[in-house]
């Protein structure tokens, strides 16, 4: 595929007081199944984040922020290239629906035809590194230094293990092309206390990257992409036992803390005013490892790999001072996706013209308190499970998990069982989606009745945009679909695969498609 051509822009962003000649460093601080319910800012009663709750009332709320897929995988493809996951591969068509990941035997991975944030950012100058999980293939092509990074400190995957190095190695530990060790080994990770001491490392090379970079005078994006929130959750030694909470707690207070540092050391630098920082989540928190692993999506519905709202609504921060106002909240509806074409926007850059781009410019919401009016589309693998326009919300189908998970206690809704709703087989709704008013209902408990006049109109609205949305869909080629034990002994380049049940591979032996000798299968999650 031909690349594109980026266009500068006049750098129309500088909208406050200290606006700068240059474009602003760019910090992304993606966390790890955390759910829209575990900051004091969005409710939280323990009150145990008051780093990110400052960052809250120095910038800007975001009460409606989504992501693009309720599992890590696909949503970080979507941030990096502002792409549905249908769009740019990162979903499987093994089973209709279903979630999937990159496991340690995964063929495929992000393509090349792909454009990432960071490869569009060098344009425009910028040094890009990401700390932490990668989460886009593990084979040498995957690589994050291949697709615009120009520092890596971290893994292709999560922290799962410890494994046996025979039939599945322990996940390896990167600092750019160097595998510096691995978890559990060189990296010590104790299951039985929690205790690790990753997130200190990841401060700290966050803390030096950022040093470096202002040194150099130099424009930086940085991706800090930490994981200790995701199952089996970890926190170093100091803050073990230190919040309400639990060990999930200790992990959130932590990282907390580190957010802090970082804020701080940006401003002790004298370079917060030319720094634009948002804070999110992938995806909802994992309630089916609540409330010892697992967080809080508040008042909303069921969670991580479900596409009602406790699956897919994020909490979310920005904070910019000198451009943003101080305590704002927003109610701008927003995506994971939309922090690439608004960060390529503060770089003065367009986006890429020879694809659709699913994210918008989040600048005049952010620095003028407009309101946008777009749609939010939740997919599930490769279909589209339902859509938000406005504070409407139609469900084409429903979905929670299986009877079989279920019925062995596997449960992505605990306590949470709505009638019809949180179905255990896949219910289609196409016909009479199922509609929620989002702001009376957040919990999506009562479903509007189908013949009330309200009902009919909001439809109207929103099947007309499924309408639009579905005639200029164009699914990517699924990269999700094929499994190889030969590609786990393909370098040392590699990634993980849960050990917990709800992540299973559903593998039937097929001819290798990938490197001779290698047994084929199909992976997807339910």
């Amino acid at each position: 595929m031909a690349r594109a051509v980026l266009v500068p822009l006049c750098l129309c962003w500088a909208l406050g007081p200290a606006a700068a000649s240059a474009p602003p460093n760019l910090l992304l601080l993606l966390m790890d199944d955390m759910g829209w319910g575990d900051l004091g800012a969005f409710g939280e009663p323990s009150k145990e984040t008051p780093n990110l709750d400052q960052m809250a009332s120095e910038g800007m709320l975001f009460l409606d922020f989504y992501t693009a897929n309720p599992l890590c995988s696909p949503s970080r493809a979507a941030l990096l290239t502002g792409r549905l996951p249908v769009r740019n591969g990162f979903y499987t068509t093994n089973a209709h629906a279903r979630n999937a990941y990159t496991p340690q035997d995964i063929v495929g991975g992000i393509p090349d035809s792909e454009l990432l944030l960071p490869e569009l950012l060098k344009k425009a100058g910028y040094i890009n590194k990401i700390i932490g999980k990668w989460h886009l293939g593990h084979r040498p092509q995957f690589h994050p230094l291949k697709h615009g990074f120009d520092e890596w400190f971290g893994s292709p995957n999560c922290h799962f293990g410890p494994f046996d190095n025979r039939a599945l190695p322990n996940i390896p530990v990167y600092r750019d092309w160097e595998m510096i060790g691995r978890y559990y080994e060189d990296f010590k990770i104790d299951l039985k206390t929690g205790e690790a001491n990753l997130t200190q490392i990841y401060l700290q090379e966050a803390l030096d990257f950022i040093s470096k970079q202002q040194a150099s005078q130099q424009p930086f994006f940085l991706y800090w992409a930490i994981d200790a929130t995701h199952a089996p959750v970890y926190a170093s030694k100091q803050f073990l036992g230190t919040s309400q909470r639990g060990l999930y707690g200790d992990a959130v207070r932590e990282i907390d803390d580190s957010i802090g540092k970082i804020l701080k050391h940006l401003q002790k630098l004298g370079i917060s005013e030319n720094t634009f920082v948002f804070f999110t989540s992938d995806n909802g928190a994992a309630l089916i490892s609540a409330p010892k692993q697992g967080g809080s999506n508040g008042r909303f519905l069921c969670g991580k790999q479900t596409t009602f709202e406790g699956g897919m609504r994020e909490p979310a921060i920005a904070w910019w001072p000198g451009h943003i106002p101080a305590g704002g909240v927003s109610h701008q509806l927003g995506n994971v996706m939309d922090l690439f074409t608004t960060s390529l926007s503060l770089a003065g850059l367009e986006p890429p013209s020879d694809r659709q781009i699913d994210g918008i410019d989040l600048l005049p919401a952010i620095l003028q308190g407009k309101l946008i009016d777009r749609p939010i589309f939740y997919y599930r693998g490769n279909e589209m499970m339902a859509v938000r326009v406005g504070l409407y919300k139609a469900h084409y189908w429903t979905w929670s998990n299986s009877w079989e998970e279920y019925s062995k206690g596997i449960d992505f809704c605990p306590g949470q069982n709505v009638s019809g709703v949180t179905t255990h087989t896949q219910e289609e709704h196409t016909n009479l989606p199922l509609l929620f008013h989002l702001g009376r209902d957040p919990g999506e408990k009562y479903p509007l009745s189908f013949t009330s006049d309200e009902y009919q109109r909001a439809m109207e609205r929103i099947s007309a945009t499924v309408q639009q949305h579905k005639a200029t869909m164009v699914p990517g080629q699924p990269q999700l679909n094929v499994c190889d034990k030969a590609v786990m002994r393909y370098g040392t380049i590699c990634s993980c695969r849960s050990s917990f049940s709800f992540l299973i591979l559903f593998c039937k032996s097929q001819k290798s498609s990938v490197l001779s000798g290698g047994t084929g299968s199909v992976a997807f999650s339910q």
